[in-house]
């Protein structure tokens, strides 16, 4: 189903918890019903009803895509999949064989890189990582044969920001087959729309963000281009429903659920964000300038990263990462917080604290992290909405048993 054309006026807060049910429902839910069903019964031997098999579509996924197509501007319809690296595989399938180089970024997610070797290694695609902040770069290494280019701004850890509308825009006027893919989990469709400066896909881990509980694995593609959705020869639909990587009826329904609080948890979890930034820039960073260093948009020492952030973003997002300049000292100020619990992922209400090459980006090999410039001591903070100052207590204690402060 595509959503509804017309223009809605909407500010994103009311749109994330205003949820459309099915007025045909003869119980008046207030709440999406999960459609924990299958199959679907027919009205006739030759078939016909709009749902017949959960693997093609289902009513409470519907329901869910339907509210994500309102969320992501510009969209013409979205899809939901089993986990945000579903979608990546999805969209790669896409490539075709004459245009099979993939250029994205040096620094990304674990398993994004992982997934990428994978079908460099078995010939599929070839991959060049670039450093994506460099306009110069992307301009230097952009042939006719690049089939898709995948972008994420900020960077996953190291909090790079690219000139993400520059970059669209030069790519989509030289190379109008490329395929521009952007990967928005880190700010959410709330603080950008790649897809209304001219990006072709956005993409999400709904585990992250749109979620923000911890207790789903889900993925979000939005498209604004109608023959990437159709249901034809080789499109997104057409692989999701044939490889049956669609969303579960109930994850659906959590999904949706998690959505509906979305611009309460983000707006918490930034100013947060903030406060956080801001201690370790002002009370830790002066201290030790040789070796502590703070990677977030959002303070005065990024502040070039910011402006440029802040032309295409309404946020700064609720990641941030720093480095000790000591393995050891890092290793202490992780294991040593109470209120940060020592796990992946974020986006989640509940702060989270790791190690990402012993952890998220382990499966980068060491050398290639060392040639990337990626500091084995660095530490990723992903903030949740506890109380701000209980959260810089407990770094404080933290940071003081491994020596700072």
């Amino acid at each position: 189903m595509l959503s509804d054309s017309k223009e809605n006026l909407w500010k994103d807060d009311t749109i994330c918890c205003t949820v459309e049910t099915d007025p045909n429902d003869k119980y008046q839910s207030c709440s999406t019903p999960i459609y924990q069903s299958a199959t679907f019964k027919q009205s006739s031997a030759l078939g016909g009803s709009q749902y017949d098999y959960t693997r093609s579509g289902n009513p409470t996924r519907t329901v869910l895509e339907l509210h994500l197509t309102k969320l992501m501007k510009s969209a013409i319809r979205s899809f939901v999949t089993s986990s945000g690296m579903t979608c990546l595989d999805v969209l790669l399938k896409l490539i075709p064989k004459h245009k099979n180089r993939v250029i994205l970024g040096d620094d990304l997610y674990g398993g994004t890189n992982r997934l990428l070797n994978f079908y460099n290694k078995k010939g599929d695609i070839t991959v060049t990582h670039l450093n994506t902040t460099c306009f110069e770069s992307i301009k230097k290494e952009f042939t006719n044969n690049v089939g898709m280019v995948i972008l994420e701004s900020p960077t996953n850890p190291l909090m790079k920001v690219l000139d993400l509308p520059k970059l669209v825009s030069f790519i989509k006027n030289n190379f109008k087959d490329c395929l521009v893919v952007v990967d928005n989990t880190m700010l959410t469709p709330l603080n950008m729309s790649p897809l209304a400066f001219g990006a072709d896909v956005e993409y999400h881990s709904g585990t992250k963000f749109l979620s923000g509980h911890h207790d789903l694995m889900a993925g979000v593609i939005a498209v604004k281009d109608i023959e990437l959705a159709n249901v034809s020869e080789k499109n997104i639909y057409t692989i999701i429903n044939s490889t049956g990587v669609g969303l579960s009826p109930f994850d659906s329904f959590l999904l949706l659920r998690g959505v509906k609080t979305l611009s309460l948890r983000l707006e918490k979890q930034q100013s947060n964000t903030i406060k956080v930034a801001e201690f370790l820039n002002e009370e830790i960073l002066p201290k030790y300038k040789k070796n502590f260093k703070v990677n977030f948009p959002g303070i005065k020492q990024n502040s070039n990263y910011g402006h440029l952030l802040k032309s295409y973003s309404k946020g700064f997002g609720a990641v941030l990462s720093f480095q000790t300049g000591c393995v050891e000292k890092s290793r202490i100020i992780v294991d040593n917080c109470k209120l940060f619990t020592i796990s992946v992922s974020f986006g989640c209400i509940n702060s989270l604290i790791s190690m990402p090459c012993h952890m998220s980006h382990a499966s980068i090999p060491a050398a290639v992290r060392k040639e990337r410039e990626f500091p084995e001591d660095l530490v990723r903070l992903c903030i949740g909405i506890e109380d701000a100052d209980d959260l810089i207590m407990d770094l404080k204690q933290s940071l003081e048993l491994a020596g700072f402060c």
